[in-house]
């Protein structure tokens, strides 16, 4: 059996205010947002093309969650989202309230990228694709 992933998960001390920024920064779709058994609320989310879920849920009963990290760190640093002009989606998501932590950087023969603080302390890099080459893979770091 092919491995895939199946759904990114962000923990945030207010899960529904998360979602509804990533509809607006990335066009993400809220498809559920309920209470679990755990106690905590879960919203799920499909990125606009429909290929990944990203579920955003607060601290279950009982559970303490320590502070996030947008600076670079081991384990998962970061989620990465394509973009057609870094300077526009920078500039559009700092008015959303995102912070631009590192870039734009030109990867040598590769894409132009940044690194973006958004809520809950959460790292996401957005990815220009060099232009006039033809090939070249979507990802980076």
């Amino acid at each position: 059996m092919a491995f895939r992933i199946n759904h990114i998960h962000l923990k945030s001390p207010d899960p529904r205010k998360t979602a509804e920024w990533y509809v607006q920064a990335f066009n993400f779709k809220i498809m559920s947002d309920d209470t679990r058994v755990f106690g905590d609320r879960f919203i799920r989310c499909q990125s606009e093309d429909g290929g990944m879920a990203v579920n955003i849920s607060g601290a279950r009963t009982g559970e303490k969650l320590g502070p996030g990290n947008a600076s670079a760190h081991h384990g998962l640093e970061h989620f990465g989202f394509d973009s057609t002009h870094l300077e526009t989606d920078i500039k559009r998501l700092e008015g959303l309230g995102a912070r631009l932590l590192e870039g734009p950087i030109q990867n040598p023969n590769g894409p132009r990228i940044c690194f973006m603080w958004a809520p809950d302390d959460t790292r996401v890099e957005l990815i220009e694709q060099r232009k006039n080459i033809s090939g070249g893979s979507g990802s980076c770091c």
